[in-house]
């Protein structure tokens, strides 16, 4: 039960962070114009190299080291001071190389210094410490009150498209508070350091380890954007920028399980059951391959008339763009779990470093080629089958302890569902006007034909649904008896 509330906490927390974004967009889309859009893409892109710089691999090594010693408060204490202190010498490393980066930049250094204030904030982020911890609710609510804080700054102070570094600065100072009010949950979590046994060696060769996927993944998102701008045009890589997010959004919903799952898998390491390890495995896996699925046939059956509806009458082009972007909402969901739920929790790092940089190389090479002849629609889908590669990279590293036909045998279920829930509503947005009302139906209509279909097939998804309610309704009916 406490996976369950941990995984909507989680879940909670990884949606907002997306859809305060979303919320903002279609009122930002009009204030800011496409070009303005397409400057804070490109200069946040730009920023996000020395955040990854400044934040190394600790988020997630943090998050696995911490869960390695949950019962074990000397050894937490020292775990969290080291990885924490290992964080402020880098983050204090991608200042300074941020502030000689922006002494060579002639144009919109204003809106990189107020981008820059992300390195602050992940230089003071400790997330990573309840995460482990399994604590989610102490990072949710916090990020919810100022997610929903800077939501209104933007609607209260950000007004004409002169108004551009306004939204960023919200934006930034708003990641650093969330970022610093986490501090004082510390309180009688740690001891104080010993500054003599922070092995700072130890956890970096760790953090290092996992910073080299992680910064080839984030480089090839944000060059993706930088070489839509540098090859196609700025406004096109606002329009990808815009897609981007709302699969973000869907991706959010599943993914989330896979960071909830690792330090429970990291524990269950800790004291060698692998037999659990595999169980929970196989069941994650379809679990997110039912929702995932979903989500992707809704994406392609709503995203041409949604586009124009949601961000206005010059975003038509981002319509299509999400159409052939929706399948990375299933190839990411799955190369998460593999990760998260498998191989760092069991500290396997190999396989997954190489799947990122093989992904990450076929994806500049074939930007390269693509972008100059088909523009942001060639980077997109460049982005769509590098997550591919990487997923089943992943797949491929365990696939002695996995077989194929395990993991894939009732995939089919969720794809005839979707495929149907598709026609169904794609028929429905390309028929009627779409408009709030056509919109929230398009949504109930196809949950409720996805849905059916799962009971008639009797998938993996609704056999573990149906179970939880069951254990719901006799914990009701204990505690009234």
């Amino acid at each position: 039960m406490k996976i369950f509330k941990n995984f909507l906490y989680n879940s909670s927390y990884q949606l907002l962070a997306v859809v305060i974004p979303l919320v903002t967009s279609p009122y930002i889309s009009r204030v800011l114009e496409p070009e303005g859009v397409g400057l804070s893409t490109i200069t946040y892109s730009s920023v996000q190299y020395f955040v990854l710089v400044a934040t190394l691999g600790t988020l997630t090594y943090g998050n696995r080291e911490i869960a390695y010693y949950q019962k074990d408060k000397i050894r937490r204490s020292q775990a969290f001071w080291g990885i924490n202190f290992l964080s402020w010498i880098t983050s204090g490393i991608a200042i300074l190389s941020f502030l000689v980066f922006i002494s060579f930049i002639k144009e919109y250094k204003e809106l990189y210094l107020w981008q820059g204030v992300a390195i602050l904030a992940s230089m003071f982020d400790i997330s990573w410490y309840f995460m482990g911890m399994e604590r989610f609710k102490v990072t949710v609510v916090r990020n919810f009150i100022f997610k929903i804080l800077t939501m209104f700054a933007i609607f209260i102070f950000v007004h004409r498209a002169t108004d551009l570094w306004i939204y960023i600065a919200i934006l930034s100072l708003g990641t650093l508070g969330s970022s610093l009010s986490l501090w004082p949950y510390l309180k009688d979590e740690v001891l104080i350091p010993d500054f003599k046994n922070l092995e700072l060696k130890r956890h970096f060769k760790y953090t290092l380890a996992l910073f080299i996927p992680t910064i080839t993944v984030q480089i090839y998102a944000a060059l993706n954007r930088n070489m839509i701008g540098a090859f196609d045009s700025v406004i096109h890589a606002g329009f990808f920028d815009q897609s981007d997010k709302i699969i973000k959004i869907s991706l959010s919903l599943v993914t989330s399980l896979g960071v909830v799952m690792l330090p429970r898998v990291a524990n269950l390491h800790a004291r060698g059951d692998v037999k659990s390890i595999h169980k929970l495995f196989q069941k994650t896996f379809d679990l997110v391959s039912g929702i995932s699925i979903c989500l992707m046939f809704g994406v392609l059956a709503i995203s041409l008339k949604f586009a124009p509806f949601f961000f206005g009458k010059g975003y038509s082009l981002v319509g299509p763009i999400m159409m052939i972007e929706s399948p990375v909402i299933v190839f990411t969901t799955w190369g998460v779990i593999f990760s998260n739920q498998y191989l760092v929790p069991l500290n396997r790092l190999r396989p997954l470093t190489t799947s990122v940089v093989i992904g990450t190389i076929f994806n500049i090479l074939a930007n390269l080629l693509l972008i100059p002849l088909i523009g942001v629609m060639g980077a997109t889908i460049n982005i769509t089958l590098s997550e591919f590669i990487i997923s089943y990279y992943k797949y491929f590293s365990i696939r002695k302890e996995f077989k194929l036909r395990e993991l894939f045998e009732g995939i089919w279920k969720y794809l005839f569902s979707g495929m149907v829930m598709f026609l169904i509503v794609f028929m429905m947005n390309q028929t009627f006007k779409m408009n709030a009302l056509q919109l929230l139906l398009q949504l109930v209509v196809g949950v409720i034909s996805y849905s059916l279909l799962n009971i008639l097939l009797k998938t993996q998804l609704w056999v573990m649904f149906r179970r939880l309610l069951q254990q719901r309704k006799a914990k009701t009916k204990i505690s009234i008896d």
